[in-house]
């Protein structure tokens, strides 16, 4: 039983073995057959055309015998793809692949899809092939398909005639087509249903016509490679006139990139030199402030002597209370004046600071305008490296075609070895070629990196400027506020000088007016005990007042913006929990540390208090009422 097993087996695996064996003999046939059959066809359409003078018809038979002998090749090894229907071969989905391949087939790619007569892929195709044959781009075409072999093999089979080397024959036996001017119109003919059948009855020919045409053979055969040399000389010339132009181009675009960056150098230094005028500037202002601060100290510490001494003259004054009420009304409005003037002076400065945030906007938008400079410096650098890049492998290309062109022009007379011979060492050539640009592009690759590392270090120096400059801002934004702030304090302390002069000339009243009141005091003993009442009632209201004076004098009314913490609970202010000031001593706080209301003597009706104020407010109440 195992050895029937083992018999079996050996059986089946020879079968298979001579199945693959015969396929791949029968595929091998199929592609010889073609490859006579596409040169047969090229051969007889060339001279047929060269017999009638070079315009052909769609109606010519060699032609449509060479576009049937044609659509064979190109479904030869084609995968099947299924669908709903059955197994569909269509040669179209790899001639679709040159439109992304190859920019130049984006025309006849569109001109196929629109024309309303065609509803299969098998007449789309075969369009194709006809604008291709009119175009002279055939050769060029199939040439890109075959250097992408990685993607015909989504529909080719891997011993199809376009996978193997008899396609790289099959684009060099195609390119001796451009002789011929073909002139096909796609309107009237039904691509769709045509049936690709081989007619060889015109391949097929007697032999004395053929001993006696022999000689006439060798001739046309001649003159077709004379006239396909020509057309060849005639491309190459076109594109060193093409190329030489661009060469012109990319010059005169490298001397303009170089204009622009000695431009770019100079403002960058014209920029560092200003750097340095602001460096000075800033240096300059903090000298004069520092003097000025020192200046104002002593001034300070001379008017809080003399206020100290005043102060002590003040509190005999205060005995006498009923002139002082009226006066102190007076001090009140003109507080409130002093305040109203201070309100303005608020309101210039914030005009001011927003001048000097569009001053610092602007500057930093022509910093952005200078970055987006030097980032279309780089691009256009780049652009430049890459179309040199290819412009010295097209030349060497080029040169390296002519050369060979011209070798192959003095051996046109020699035999057909000779010329497969050539071919071979024209693929070496060509691999030579690819190992220089190779070896170019390496060269020019180091050259791009040390172009970036120069951008990459010009960058670097445009962050660093941009840092002092900004470094420079802040230091210069602190300096306006210092002085801010000193002008706030003079302004204070001018304010207490006029006071006290006012209080020196209250004083002189006064001791003119007690004068007098001695004079009257022993004719209104009687008036003295009613007074003494008003006199307790005028005491209280002086306490309020000296505790309104203390506080507009001693405690200092915050900004919003100087505080960041409630001064109580230390917590930090949000967008729920808001900023609200003491009215007594001028702090701020959150809500819940201020709640309390009190009505003070400088406002009409009740204000908010904080805690503090609160309790000791309440507690200078009880004492006073005790």
């Amino acid at each position: 039983m195992i050895w029937k097993c083992n018999f079996r087996s050996l059986s089946y695996v020879c079968v298979w073995i001579y199945i693959s064996s015969t396929a791949k003999y029968h595929t091998m046939e199929e592609r010889s057959n073609l490859m006579n059959m596409i040169k047969l066809s090229i051969k007889v359409l060339i001279q047929s055309a060269l017999s009638l003078g070079r315009t052909l018809d769609s109606d010519f038979p060699p032609l449509q015998q060479f576009f049937v002998v044609m659509e064979h090749c190109l479904k030869h090894g084609l995968k099947a793809k299924k669908s709903f229907i059955g197994q569909n071969k269509s040669f179209f989905g790899p001639l679709e692949l040159v439109e992304k391949l190859c920019p130049e087939a984006s025309d006849l790619a569109t001109s196929v899809r629109n024309l309303p007569e065609l509803k299969t892929p098998v007449g789309r195709g075969r369009a194709w092939l006809y604008l291709a044959v009119m175009q002279k781009k055939l050769a060029d075409y199939l040439k890109v398909l075959l250097d992408h072999k990685h993607l015909l093999s989504e529909f080719y089979e891997s011993d199809a005639l376009m996978m193997e080397e008899e396609g790289a024959v099959m684009v060099g036996l195609l390119v001796g087509l451009n002789v011929i001017d073909a002139n096909l119109c796609l309107k009237g003919e039904d691509l769709d249903s045509q049936v690709a059948v081989i007619d060889f009855s015109l391949y097929l020919k007697d032999t004395q016509s053929s001993d006696n045409g022999k000689e006439d053979g060798g001739i046309t055969a001649v003159l077709d490679q004379k006239h396909y040399v020509e057309e060849l000389n005639r491309h190459l010339s076109c594109t060193v006139g093409d190329l030489q132009t661009k060469i012109e181009s990319l010059e005169k675009t490298n001397s303009k990139l170089q204009e622009e960056l000695t431009a770019a150098t100079d403002r960058i230094r014209a920029l560092q030199d200003e750097q340095q005028e602001l460096r000075q500037q800033n240096e300059q202002i903090r000298e004069r402030s520092e003097k000025h601060v020192e200046v104002t100290k002593e001034d300070t510490k001379v008017e809080l002597e003399t206020y100290k001494q005043t102060r002590q003259g003040l509190d005999e004054m205060y005995s006498d209370a009923w002139k002082q009420l009226k006066e102190e009304k007076r001090i009140r409005m003109e507080l409130e004046k002093e305040l109203e003037l201070q309100i303005g002076m608020k309101t210039e400065m914030e005009i001011a600071m927003k001048l000097l945030e569009k001053d610092t906007h602007e500057k930093q938008d022509t910093l952005v305008a200078l970055r987006q400079q030097l980032e279309e410096v780089k691009a256009i650098n780049l652009q430049m490296f890459n179309k040199s890049q290819n412009t010295e492998t097209t030349l060497q290309q080029k040169k390296e075609a002519i050369s060979s062109f011209e070798g192959k022009t003095n051996q046109i007379m020699s035999s057909i070895k000779q010329m497969e011979d050539r071919l071979q060492h024209a693929e070496k050539a060509k691999r030579d070629a690819e190992e220089k640009s190779v070896k170019l592009k390496r060269e020019l690759g180091s050259r791009i990196e040390t172009l970036k590392q120069q951008l990459s270090q010009l960058d670097n120096k445009c962050s660093t400027l941009e840092k002092e400059l900004k470094s420079e801002k802040e230091q210069r934004q602190t300096l306006q506020q210092e002085l801010h702030q000193e002008k706030d304090t003079t302004t204070l302390l001018k304010t207490e000088l006029q006071q006290v002069e006012g209080l020196k000339k209250e004083l002189r009243k006064l001791q003119e007016e007690k004068q007098q009141l001695e004079k009257t005091c022993e004719e209104q003993e009687q008036a003295l005990q009613e007074m003494g009442l008003h006199l307790s009632q005028s005491k209280l209201k002086m306490e309020d007042i000296k505790e309104v004076n203390k506080a507009l004098k001693g405690h200092t009314w915050l900004k919003d913006d100087e505080a960041t913490h409630c001064k109580q609970c230390e917590k930090e202010f949000s967008i729920s929990r808001r900023k609200h000031h003491c009215r007594n001593c001028g702090h701020i706080f959150c809500n819940t540390c201020s709640s309390n209301e009190l009505a003070l003597p400088s406002y009409p009706k009740p204000v908010r208090v904080c805690d503090t104020c609160h309790t000791l407010l309440l507690q200078r109440c009880s004492s006073n009422s005790s």
